[in-house]
């Protein structure tokens, strides 16, 4: 079974050797898997929470673009687009906040922290929060549910959103599936061995510290920047220690195991730190001088970044278009042109279009299934001894005789003359079993 995978990338920076560690190199290692379906997206829907300032958007969205693609990421492979360019998603969003408690949304932990920041300096408590941060989740929400990814790759910090779109999917499906799972309920993944870089202070790579060692600068900026990794008065001659070392730290993630033990090796016997961060450059400007210059060629070919992009969103769009209009559809906004039902035409044309299908068993017995209009299962019989006593049972549901079911777990049981004669598949869970259990009493409800 394929896996669908959906990353987003946040374009609010110029990526650093500490975002090529952490998240580019493995989201790209991952998507070369061939039983995963990957989706990467620029969020820059996003960013306009979080940076006002247009140029700095602009640069970053071509920036980050450029990094994926001369990282080695391949379109053919993955599904690579900006968010700008689905505009299924900000409509997706709304259909979602409409079933979104506040209550949920109060919860978030970036607007609690904003909220709490404001009540400690004796401000309003929604000083200075805009509905974009407010509503955030929601649009994460919709990122993710419009793809239908199984699986969310996050940091820690943003498990909450993705239970949230959870929240968010399983309410939708609940109101409007009757009986259908629009959205699948994604998981999040949190990847505990991704590597977290210490900057030149030792402190993690950010760039919020400072501390940063450009990705894709020139070798003389590479160089310079390790040049001043802060490491500890040792001499030459005197013996390192490489394990409270941030300049081997930095060395470990790029170098192979015999490479590691080498430079371990040198270190105890005293090279000097001039030296270590020398190895630790030409360590680096092998990794990534290719992809550096891949990275300044599409720098200088915005033309083709714009191209790539678009395919890439046409692609997505290929998935987001139909499943749209479907959530349209699932909601009341239909075309005048289709048919107009009310709720009880809805129910008489389920019940039409329910159907039993009787067959027999290998081992002689008899046996129904009842199937819902998609052709879903909504029961199957027990074996009976034979054909007329399984269509008697048949005929006494399509009669409109009142039902006895028994729920039992996440399925329940239709019962009939005190013993259990027919059964529902086992749901993902609650709501969804009593889901299936309004659309097996609308299918099999008297025809008036």
């Amino acid at each position: 079974m394929t896996t669908r995978i959906l990353t987003g990338i946040t374009t609010t920076g110029t990526p650093h050797l500490g975002n090529y560690a952490g998240a580019i190199r493995p989201a790209i290692i991952a998507s070369r898997d061939p039983q995963a379906d990957s989706f990467y997206f620029l969020a820059d829907y996003h960013a306009l929470i979080k940076c006002d300032d247009p140029a700095r958007i602009q640069r970053s969205r071509l920036e980050i673009a450029a990094t994926w693609l001369a990282c080695g990421l391949d379109t053919d492979k993955a599904t690579f687009y900006r968010q700008s360019d689905i505009p299924e998603i900000p409509e997706l969003t709304w259909l979602l906040t409409c079933v979104s408690a506040k209550g949920l949304l109060n919860r978030a932990h970036a607007y609690k922290a904003s909220v709490d920041k404001n009540v400690e300096a004796g401000e309003d408590p929604d000083a200075g929060v805009t509905m974009g941060l407010y509503s955030y989740p929601v649009l994460m929400a919709a990122d993710i549910l419009m793809f239908n990814a199984h699986k969310v790759p996050v940091g820690r910090d943003q498990i909450q959103h993705v239970e949230m779109a959870r929240d968010i999917g399983q309410r939708f499906n609940h109101l409007f599936g009757a009986g259908r799972e629009f959205f699948t309920l994604p998981e999040a993944v949190i990847e505990e061995d991704v590597a977290t870089l210490p900057g030149l202070d030792g402190r993690k790579m950010s760039k919020s510290y400072d501390n940063t060692i450009p990705l894709f600068g020139s070798a003389k900026q590479l160089k310079d920047a390790i040049a001043r990794i802060i490491t500890d008065s040792r001499a030459p001659g005197e013996p390192k220690d490489p394990d409270n070392s941030h300049l081997f730290t930095l060395y470990q993630a790029f170098s192979t195991p015999q490479q590691q033990a080498a430079f371990r090796a040198e270190l105890l016997d005293g090279l000097a730190w001039g030296e270590a961060k020398q190895r630790l450059f030409e360590l680096l400007d092998n990794e990534l001088g290719e992809a550096r210059e891949r990275y300044h060629a599409l720098i200088e070919r915005p033309a083709d970044l714009e191209d790539i992009l678009l395919a890439g969103a046409a692609k997505a769009r290929r998935i987001a278009t139909p499943f749209l209009g479907e959530l349209r559809e699932a909601v009341g906004l239909r075309s005048f042109r289709s048919a107009v039902q009310g709720a009880d035409t809805g129910k008489k044309k389920a019940a039409k279009a329910a159907r039993f299908v009787s067959f027999r068993e290998d081992d002689g017995s008899f046996r129904f299934r009842l199937l819902d209009a998609s052709g879903e299962q909504l029961l199957l019989s027990k074996g009976f001894a034979d054909g007329k006593a399984a269509g008697q049972v048949s005929k006494r549901l399509q009669a409109g005789e009142e039902l006895d079911l028994r729920v039992d777990g996440n399925a329940f049981g239709l019962w009939l003359d005190g013993e259990v004669v027919a059964q529902s598949p086992s749901f993902a869970d609650a709501a969804t079993r009593d889901t299936a259990i309004e659309r097996l009493r609308a299918a099999l409800a008297p025809q008036e």
